[in-house]
């Protein structure tokens, strides 16, 4: 139980003592909070329970306050209680709390804040699932890290968690890609196939994979017409862009646990069964659309499809589920897979580029109709990532076609720290990479700085490796400047409860600024006076205590670096 966890119990008990005399009605204070003040000057945390209990109590909330500030200032563990504005109680606690806070957080370790196992069925979290028909490219490559690290996040809150790849291998893109693969096979056999004709993919990665072709068939297809070698090139072709997007996604340290398939959804008959299901509950009717708004295409005439009434659920208008010559709609088939999902998940979470933020009322409507509201859907938008090299916006152009792919990108900086940078906002807000800023060696690189924290922390411990430390530290040596920073490490329990529940990893990065600036504050103070340096060879005992307060920090630096997926710096060159 951390520091917030067990203040709330104390609340609870302050709470139950004025039910007990009739204050207040039982159950009234269940939305209270127990959190750290906006001004760490003002206390250690800040609760607004009177606000929430004055309503019920019939009191004046700044009344009520001082009443429970009353009681809770003679806990044992509390220094002073103290109200403030229309009724919020900031709290001080005695250092001792700190101090065991400290050894807390140095037994337990990489543990340190790690939520208790939720029963049930795993969380699903589905991210990339990139149509097959190319290698990742940078836009790809944020939506992997955020989804990796929320996967990681929700894991260590307690969850079990599935990584999940939606396989987009039917339909028109991989139609379109085996076209493209069989004009590389014919350049392979020596034919000369000149430019790249519009409409088919023209990236050289494409060239191994005709040459493969040529290999394995000969000439058998090179004059034989599409309906014999579509199929068999498209599968092929497919599955060696699975391999080529498996092999990006390792440069990232990212592997999921289940990749699914949309053709073998189709051969299955899913979209069929799920429009029986929705039929038979009368959520699935044929109809015809209303027209598209403003000035009406030549060719648009009112058909009647299958409807799946979306509008019930909040959605603008009804979905078609196939479209007029009888093929399921990308909606259609979906809805299918989204039903699968949720039959074997306690809640599902996609992580979308924002160019999908149209369908996400109507995916949420289809989840919430097939579960009956029994599963929960979260869908998190992901912004594009605008490229700099030196403050001007940047472009590759290499064999991929006409983007920039993640490999280049990973190959150039390094794996921690494109995962690092990638959670440095939140995903819905653009996010701009600059090539030479990412790396620069400043306080403006979030990376840097974070890392640099931690490679201090080892640093001392290297240096202060051979002395005679005594067991176990006198943690009361600690002024108030050093215990201000294990107040800060020892939110990190309270970080991962509310980033895992808010499905927001990027306040793991947030919170590690904040963490590594105070650490470096406290380093700078004994780089202006000597006296506050974290070794000081002529007192052990007070070496002792603020290399134990620097271990802590480290240890909570590493585990939420781990969550992220970056690993910390030992040193910095």
């Amino acid at each position: 139980m951390d520091i917030f966890q067990r203040f709330e119990a104390v609340l609870a008990d302050a709470i139950a003592e004025l039910v007990a005399d009739g204050t207040v009605t039982a159950g009234a204070g269940a939305t209270a909070v127990v959190e750290p003040p906006r001004d760490a000057t003002h206390g250690d945390l800040a609760t607004n329970v009177a606000l929430v209990l004055a309503k019920a109590a019939k009191a004046n909330p700044r009344e009520l306050a001082t009443r429970i500030a009353m009681r809770l200032a003679c806990h044992e563990l509390v220094e002073a209680a103290e109200v403030a504005g229309p009724g919020f109680i900031n709290l001080r606690l005695v250092p001792a709390v700190w101090q065991a806070e400290i050894a807390a957080i140095r037994a337990t370790g990489a543990d340190y804040g790690r939520g208790e196992t939720v029963p049930g069925l795993p969380v699903n979290v589905e991210f990339v699932s990139a149509n097959p028909t190319g290698p990742m490219h940078v836009g790809h490559c944020r939506g992997a890290v955020v989804g990796d690290a929320l996967a990681s996040l929700l894991a260590f809150a307690g969850n079990s968690v599935v990584r999940e790849y939606y396989m987009n291998d039917a339909g028109a893109q991989v139609d379109v890609l085996a076209r493209s693969v069989h004009l590389r096979y014919r350049a392979a056999l020596g034919e000369d196939i000149g430019a790249i004709p519009e409409g088919l993919y023209p990236g050289d990665y494409l060239v191994p994979v005709g040459q493969a072709l040529a290999a394995e068939f000969g000439d058998r297809y090179r004059a034989a017409p599409e309906s014999e070698w579509l199929v068999p090139f498209r599968d092929r072709a497919v599955a060696a862009m699975m391999d080529m997007i498996r092999g990006d996604l390792a440069l990232l340290g990212i592997r999921h646990d289940l990749f699914s398939s949309e053709a073998a959804l189709q051969a299955a008959g899913a979209p069929a069964a799920a429009e029986a299901r929705l039929r038979a509950e009368g959520l699935i009717y044929d109809g015809v659309l209303p027209p598209p708004k403003g000035e009406l295409p030549d060719d648009w005439e009112p058909l009647e499809l299958p409807l799946f009434r979306s509008t019930r659920f909040g959605d603008d208008i009804d979905r078609p589920i196939r479209k007029s010559n009888g093929q399921w709609t990308y909606f259609g088939t979906d809805m299918a897979y989204h039903a699968e999902k949720a039959s074997r998940s306690s809640a599902l979470v996609n992580i979308w580029g924002a160019d999908h933020a149209g369908t996400v009322k109507r995916i949420e409507a289809a989840v919430e109709a097939l579960t009956h509201g029994a599963v929960r859907l979260d869908v998190r938008l992901v912004q594009m990532v605008r490229l700099f090299r030196n403050g001007e916006p940047f472009k590759m152009s290499k064999r991929a076609g006409n983007f920039v792919t993640l490999a280049d990108v990973v190959r150039e900086v390094g794996r921690d720290v494109v995962r690092f940078m990638m959670l440095t906002k939140r995903s819905e807000a653009m996010l701009d990479f600059d090539f030479a800023g990412v790396v620069e060696q400043s306080r403006e690189n979030p990376v840097f700085y974070v890392h640099y924290a931690h490679a201090r922390i080892r640093s001392v411990q290297r240096r202060a490796a051979g002395l005679a430390l005594p067991v176990p530290a006198p943690l009361d040596r600690l002024d108030e400047a050093e215990l201000g920073v294990v107040k800060l490490a020892a939110q990190w329990p309270r970080v991962v409860r509310q980033a895992a529940a808010a499905r927001e990893p990027h306040r793991i990065a947030f919170f590690l600024a904040d963490l590594a600036a105070a650490f470096h504050t406290l380093w700078n103070r004994g780089n202006d006076d000597a006296a506050f340096r974290l070794v000081q060879e002529d007192d052990l005992p007070l070496t002792a205590a603020r290399l134990a307060l620097a271990d802590a920090v480290g240890s909570v630096i590493r585990t939420a670096l781990g969550v992220m997926g970056v690993v910390a710096a030992e040193e910095l060159r």
